[in-house]
Formats: structure tokens, sequence, C-alpha cells
């Protein structure tokens, strides 16, 4: 079959690139398509494994590689204008547009949905918060336009592919339809055991609000005694460096092997983000480190209060504090919270398997 992998955009290389990678690697001689491909040469070898991509028209508009989010009203037509009418197995990897794609009677389209489109439907008054005037107006009228072409759309994905049994219920909330759920890729093999903790806590995402790092860091400004370390990049960064306190360590970009080496070590790995999967607190799993999370989606799944981590119920710093004093009572077995991580590691089997099936009905 002639196979054609969709991506929303590809700028950085983050959990839904770590998705789009072990497609590429089930399906190396598929082509890829995106709205916009700007990843740098290092992040292209290691998701892309070097394959050129088929971009949109964004990608040659004024300031897309900075600003290519401007042209959000856009998005529709831009993935719409991509031809795909000679492929006979369409995958999309969508958060966003991807899944919009079109697509004939004869064409077989199967959504991996990472979620329904977030700043259109449950965040969007999150994401226009600190618009004001015009602009906020001209955003809202915007998203309701995606609003409406996103279940205009959703109908022609063949089948839908969760990443997790949260967002399975939000697709069948958003668009009626049921999907099957497998978990994301877990490269369970690179954060490797060990169960030599030393006295700090460790939160590691992209610096972006509904991450609320902020939070975590305003926590434990109130925890003078309890270390915390941070890492990642993004909007939020000048800003939580600048409130954290002494106790606080905010280190930006990382390399990988820094954070690993952090990941083992650290006594806990704390995340208050209402998270579709979560990736990154299953990656501190295999290192046999416990996880403090948001008892809501994602992590609500994979962290087991008691078990390999401690949840906690509402994203406030009351909440936050009260779990790190009792994973502070808590004894884990370290062994146990690496093998609960090890389910997440067969991806690739469970995904070929379900599209061999879909493709042998035709």
């Amino acid at each position: 079959m002639k196979i054609a992998i969709v991506h929303d955009w590809l700028v950085t290389n983050a959990g839904a690139e770590k998705v789009l990678k072990a497609v590429i690697e089930i399906y190396p001689a598929a082509d890829i398509f995106s709205l916009v491909d700007f990843l740098d040469t290092e992040d292209r070898q290691d998701v892309l494994s070097g394959k050129t991509t088929n971009r949109s028209f964004i990608q040659k508009m004024p300031f897309s590689k900075k600003l290519f989010r401007n042209y959000l009203p856009l998005f529709p037509k831009a993935i719409e204008s991509l031809d795909l009418s000679s492929y006979d197995l369409i995958i999309s990897s969508s958060w966003a547009v991807a899944k919009g794609i079109k697509k004939t009677d004869k064409q077989l389209h199967i959504c991996y949905c990472h979620t329904p489109i977030r700043y259109a439907w449950d965040l969007q008054e999150e994401y226009t918060a600190n618009l004001k005037g015009l602009k906020k107006f001209l955003v809202k009228r915007s998203l309701e336009y995606i609003k409406k072409w996103d279940i205009k759309t959703s109908i022609s994905v063949d089948f839908y592919i969760a990443n997790s049994n949260f967002v399975a219920n939000r697709i069948k909330k958003t668009y009626n339809r049921d999907s099957i759920v497998i978990y994301p890729p877990v490269d369970t093999s690179s954060f490797k055991f060990c169960s030599k903790k030393e006295e700090f806590y460790l939160s590691a995402s992209r610096l972006v609000p509904y991450k609320k790092k902020k939070l975590i860091v305003e926590a434990f400004n109130k925890m003078p005694d309890k270390r915390l370390v941070v890492i990642g990049e993004g909007e939020e960064y000048k800003e939580i460096k600048k409130i954290a306190q002494a106790n606080v360590s905010v280190l930006g970009y990382q390399e990988k092997s820094v954070m690993i080496d952090y990941m083992q070590k650290a006594k806990a790995f704390v995340y208050a983000a209402v998270e579709d999967f979560g990736i990154v607190p299953i990656e501190a799993m295999s290192c046999g480190t416990p996880v403090i999370a948001l008892n809501e989606g994602g992590t609500k799944e994979t962290v087991i209060d008691g078990k390999n981590g401690i949840h906690f119920e509402n994203q406030t710093t009351e909440d936050i504090i009260k779990a790190v004093e009792k994973i502070e009572n808590t004894v884990f077995d370290y062994s146990s919270i690496r093998e609960s991580s090890l389910k997440y590691n067969n991806f690739k089997i469970q995904f070929q398997n379900f599209i061999q099936q879909k493709i042998n009905t035709i």
C-alpha cells in the first residue's frame, strides 16, 4: 500500500513527535506531510530519520518560522490543500488539524488522536485569557470557526486511536465517535533504573502556562527546606526564573543525558498539568522515581496512589505541599515503580496490529 503520514506541525521534538517517530519506524517507506517543518538537523534525524517532508503553503508565509501559530485561521485551508489523493492509507497524528486532511471514499484514514484541539474546545478560555480588545475578539471568532470545521471533518476519519482513556472520552464527547486506546511509546530502555535517590525534587517539561510549572515553583517557594530542580524552556522561563527562591534551581533546556541523571536521582518527580497522557512522568517511573501528579487526565490512569506515586486533587500550592508531605512519609518499592512503566513500551506492536486488522477488513 502507498502510505501517507500527516502530522500537525514539526517545530519541536516533544511527546507527539515520539509517536510520529515510532510510526515512521513501522512504515519507513511512508511519505510525511505537515503544515510546517522547522525541525533542526538533529531533531530531523531523530524524529524523521532524515526524511524530507511535504509542507503546506504556511511554510512560506512571512515570519512563519517563529510566528506560524498566528496563521491559525488558515490552518484548516492549509491542511486541506495537501494533496493525498494518490495514497491508499492515511495515518494522521493529530492534536489540532491533521485529522482534517481531505480523503476519498477509496482511502482508509486512521487517526492517532493526541486530543481534540485543546485551544478550540476545553482550554479556549485559558488560551485567550491574556488577550484584549480586538485581538481577543478575532481569535475567539477564529476558534469558533475551527470548532465548526473540526466537527465537520471528524466524520472523514474511518477509525480513531486515542492515547489514553481520558482522550477517548473527549473524542466521544466532542465528535461522538468511539476509539481504541493505545498508549504512546515510552523509551524505557534509555531511562534506566536507579535505586539511590537524593534529597531533591524534579519537574521537567515545556515552560508554558498549562503545564503549571509556575504553580509548582510557588509551592516549593513555601517549602524552603525542600529543594526543587526545574528543567525545560518556554515562554514562562524568565518569569519562573525570576520568582524562584534559593531552594529552587531553574536550569532551562538540558541534554537528554542530563535529564536522565536528574530523573534517576530525584526523590520524586512533580507534575501538575491536566495532561492527555503524559510521557515524561512515565520516563521518571522508568528510573524507579515516584511521581507526584494531579488526579486528572492521563496521570490519573498512569499514577497509582501509594504504589508508583502520589495524587493531589486540585491545581493549588496547598495541594502540592500536602502531596510532598505525604510522599515524604511513604515508603516506595523503586523496582516496582520501574516495573509499572514497562507496559508502555509495546506501542509499535499494538499500533501495527490495529492498522493491519483494519486493512484486512477492506
